[in-house]
């Protein structure tokens, strides 16, 4: 899925992120990989967004967790990828 510039900007995302608490992040080691689980099923994540998802305790505002996981994974200019994860988390409402 992808979003226009003017849909991004008009995503709101809040300021310090946490995931829903509807849904429960967990390693599934079937699946060998992250899983949010929730009453009708459960999503397959990615390593980047379970990465980005485990950062999302309530804690942490936005640039906070960029921080983090810039450092964790010594790497720049992440902020674009991460955010368009947590947009794309909120409008899924994996996160509030």
């Amino acid at each position: 899925m992808t979003m226009s510039s003017d849909e991004n900007a008009s995503c709101e995302l809040p300021e310090r992120p946490r995931l829903n608490k509807l849904f429960r992040l967990q390693w599934e080691e079937v699946q060998q990989a992250y899983v949010l689980l929730y009453p009708e099923g459960m999503v397959k994540l990615n390593q980047s967004a379970a990465e980005i998802l485990k950062h999302c305790d309530g804690t942490r505002t936005i640039d906070e967790l960029i921080t983090e996981l810039e450092k964790q994974f010594n790497e720049v200019d992440l902020r674009d990828p991460i955010e368009g994860m947590l947009r794309a988390a909120f409008a899924k409402d994996w996160i509030r």
